[in-house]
Formats: structure tokens, sequence, C-alpha cells
């Protein structure tokens, strides 16, 4: 029993002082009262909770003998443990011998290399099933395309699928009704890299300037609650800003599926004061005139020039000059 239990231990990545055979006997022969003993039992337990959940604990206070029995007997009875002398009987009486305090090391090691064995079953399985299953993106796709889930689990034959469904639903629609793409060559590997930071310097820059404008647009908000008749009104005010300000995304949703997807009248060019799009930009604001201002004036016709700060620049007259007339005799 010993070296099956010194084996079980070394598997599990045990590196106490109870891995030699010695030391293992004798401090079973202590059992509870061996602090060397209790320490094993609490590693193995913590790790057992950790995988199976287990609602029981031991705690490792080796001058609690008595309460470290009861805790014992009740992780065993959770765990259905075999043995009779482990679980039967006066629980102040078990434990009292060598091969009883054997026998529970080796049956909370065996349980406990069982628990790994069954987790690491299920994350191999987990691992197949996310290997056959679609990626979101293309779940998504399916989703769009009312296909069945049963055609999204296999991706492989799954681009296939949507090309399928896709030349159908454009047999359905008038021929020039999607446009011709503005993409029409093929892109390599290493081109699709450098379009890759293209996208992202063009991001960075969108996000910085867009950050700047949702601030622009905070203070503006913020400054029309300064006035002593908004000060009453602040609540609604928030009410009504808070959700749109909040559905505003500083970062750009832009990547290169938007370039795969454009078509040539991307390329027209709509005025923002056009009627198309007025009907989508107008509000009531725009039907309210202001009234009379105060003249603040400013205009640079009305003002004054400055007076000259030196007399202007003339040039030196013939005939002139300081000591003129005095000769040397």
């Amino acid at each position: 029993m010993e070296c099956d239990i010194l084996d079980i231990l070394e598997q599990l990545g045990y590196n106490g002082p109870l891995l030699k055979e010695d030391v293992l006997v004798k401090t079973s022969e202590s059992g509870l009262s061996s602090p060397e003993y209790i320490n094993l039992c609490v590693w193995l337990t913590s790790r057992l909770k950790r995988l199976c959940g287990l609602e029981e604990n031991l705690s490792a206070d080796p001058g609690d003998i008595d309460g470290l029995q009861f805790e014992i007997s009740g992780l065993l009875k959770e765990l259905s443990c075999p043995y009779p002398t482990l679980v039967s009987g006066d629980v102040q009486r078990r434990l009292k011998n060598k091969d009883d305090c054997l026998k529970l090391i080796l049956f909370l090691s065996s349980e406990l290399q069982a628990a790994q064995v069954m987790q690491t079953k299920s994350l191999k399985e987990s691992n197949g099933v996310q290997q056959t299953t679609a990626p979101p993106d293309l779940k998504l796709i399916c989703r769009t395309l009312s296909l069945s889930e049963s055609e999204c689990l296999d991706p492989a034959q799954l681009c296939s699928t949507i090309e399928t469904k896709i030349n159908n639903i454009l047999g359905k629609v008038p021929k020039e009704h999607i446009g011709k793409p503005v993409l029409k060559s093929s892109i390599s590997g290493k081109q699709w890299e450098e379009l890759e930071k293209i996208n992202t310097v063009l991001s960075a820059e969108y996000e910085c300037r867009r950050r700047m404008l949702i601030k622009r647009l905070d203070v503006t908000i913020q400054s029309f609650s300064w006035s002593e008749r908004a000060k009453d009104q602040i609540d609604t005010m928030a009410k009504a800003y808070q959700p749109k300000r909040h559905s505003l995304k500083i970062k750009s949703s832009i990547s290169l599926a938007h370039l795969l997807a454009a078509r040539e009248d991307i390329c027209n060019v709509v005025k923002t004061s056009s009627g198309s799009s007025r009907e989508k930009s107008t509000c009531a604001i725009n039907k309210i005139l202001m009234g009379r201002v105060p003249d603040r004036g400013g205009r640079p016709s009305e003002i004054e020039a400055p007076p000259p700060e030196m007399p202007p620049w003339q040039k030196r007259q013939d005939g002139g000059g300081r000591g003129e007339g005095t000769k040397r005799q």
C-alpha cells in the first residue's frame, strides 16, 4: 500500500516530506497527531475541492483532533468512501491505527487522480467541439442568411454553403441591384498586411478627431447648465442627453470587410445641403430665428490707424550737413 501511495503522490505533483516511505509510515502511525500527515490531507482535499466542487473542507489545525475527525467524516461521506472502517462506527475512534491512516491517504489521492483524469478528458472533448464549431462571425452570417444551425457546425463546408445561398439570393434581385465592387483585383497576403496597417493608422486618426468632437459636444452641453434658469432643469437635460451621448462610439468600426463590401456608388459624393441629406438632418431648431442682437463693433473699416511711432524716413538733401562752409586756413 505504501508504494502505491508514493507513486500516486509523485504523479499528482506532491513534493512534501511524505514522499519517503519511512517518513510516510512514521507519520501514518502518529495519524492526526502529526502535522505532516494533516498537511498532506489538506493538500489533497484542497485540490479535490477545486476540481469536484466539494462542500466539505479540512482545516490545518493539529490541535483540534476532534474537529478534524468530524470534518474528515463529512468529507468521506460526500465522496462515498468504500472503506467501512473510515465511515462507520464512533467518529472519535476512527483513524487510530496506521492502516486506516494509509487507507485515507490512498483514497484521497486516488480520488484526486481520477478527478484530474476526468477534467483532462472533458477539456479534450470541449476542444474537439470548438474545432468543429464555426467562429462567431460565420455563425452571424448563417443567422443573417437564415441557414440552419446544423449547417454551421462544419467550417470546412460552411463557405461553399454560404456561397450557394448568396448566389440563390442574387438570382432573385435585379442585375444592377448591388453594383460592381470597388476592389476588382486580387490581393496577396503581404498586401493584406499593408492594408491592415493603413487601416490601423487611419482608425487611430479617426479616433483622435472623434474624441475631440465628442469632447466639444460635452463642453457645449455643459455650458447650457450655467444659466440660472437651466440649473433647475439639470436632471431633465441629463435624461435627454446621456442616452444619446452613450451611443456615440469613439473607436472606428471600419475594417477590411468594408473594403470588400464597398461598391462603386461609394464614390458618389452627396452634399450635406442636398435635399436627400437635409431630410434626415433637419430639426425644429433650424426654424428658430434669432432676434436683434447688440452691435459689438470690431469692423476693420471703422478702426482708426494708430499714430506713427517714428517720423518717416527722408533722403539727405544736397548742400546740407554738419560743418558745411568751414574751410581750413
